[in-house]
């Protein structure tokens, strides 16, 4: 007798059951959309998701693109400049963080009584020597001018300056006596040299200068501070007019009580001559 295993499912014995009906749940959970919506998302959008919501998604994005671990970085926009209609990519880039728009800004209006003054000495920085000097001027009379505050307000004469001889007492070159004061400052100049102004001032003298001064040329810069130009060869400006720092209002020369070309250039303070290097 042979015997024969069979394999296979066991057949139930028996009556059949009734028919298996799979369990429907009566109610999705309240969380399933949004944990379905977060499943769906990768672990990069998710945080940039957060990062944008909670207000850190610049900083964020810098350190995730300076890592390597984010190629495009979202940047939520939260200036009225980024959130307008004129970049769009950025706006839908940044998602609804980008819809918050700041409300436009009030129009900023003048009376129609309101000075405005744009002159150039209206504004006085450290680079600008003109208006630090007409700053320094209106508070006080030059006289009272502290030397620490009144070096460097006013300019050279000359466009390269080379002392010869400077101011005080010193021995006479005319006729060689001890003990002669000389009132300003004299540089080297070939005769012809383009004078400069040293400041912005009016033009009070131009003409001969009976003292030895030759043909003279005196800027009153206001307040008492004044500039002469000695020895000149020749000179262009006149009588009450305005010139600026840089003007040429003359040309070197030997004119006067004079041994050579030169220029002799003097700084006066209530009228009386100070040295030059105080002011230069």
């Amino acid at each position: 007798m042979t015997t024969q295993n069979f394999r296979g499912r066991r057949r139930a014995v028996g009556s059949a059951s009734q028919p298996w009906v799979a369990e429907v749940p009566l109610a999705d959970r309240p969380r399933d959309p949004q944990r379905e919506a977060r499943r769906r998302r990768s672990p990069f959008r998710q945080l940039t998701d957060f990062a944008a919501a909670s207000g850190i998604g610049q900083k964020a994005g810098v350190a995730l693109a300076a890592t390597g671990l984010l190629l495009t970085v979202t940047v939520p926009v939260t200036s009225p400049v980024l959130a307008s209609s004129s970049t769009p990519s950025v706006a839908a880039a940044s998602g609804a963080s980008a819809a918050v728009v700041a409300a436009p800004q009030p129009a900023v209006s003048a009376e129609a009584a309101a000075q405005i003054d744009f002159s150039r000495t209206a504004v006085t920085t450290v680079g600008d020597p003109d208006g630090k000097l007409k700053q320094l001027l209106s508070a006080q009379s030059a006289g009272t001018v502290a030397p620490a505050a009144s070096r460097g307000t006013i300019a050279g004469p000359l466009a390269s300056l080379t002392t010869v001889s400077p101011y005080g007492y010193r021995v006479s070159p005319i006729t060689g006596g001890t003990g002669d004061f000389h009132r300003g400052t004299d540089f080297a100049a070939q005769c012809g040299t383009p004078v400069l102004a040293a400041a912005t001032g009016t033009v009070t003298f131009a003409g001969w200068h009976p003292y030895g001064g030759g043909n003279r040329v005196v800027v009153d810069h206001g307040n008492g501070l004044e500039t002469t130009y000695n020895h000149l060869s020749s000179f262009s400006a006149q009588v009450g007019q305005t010139v600026t720092r840089g003007d040429v209002v003359a040309l070197s020369g030997t004119t006067g009580a004079s041994t050579g070309c030169h220029l002799h250039f003097e700084v006066q303070v209530g009228g009386e001559v100070v040295d030059p290097t105080g002011w230069l």
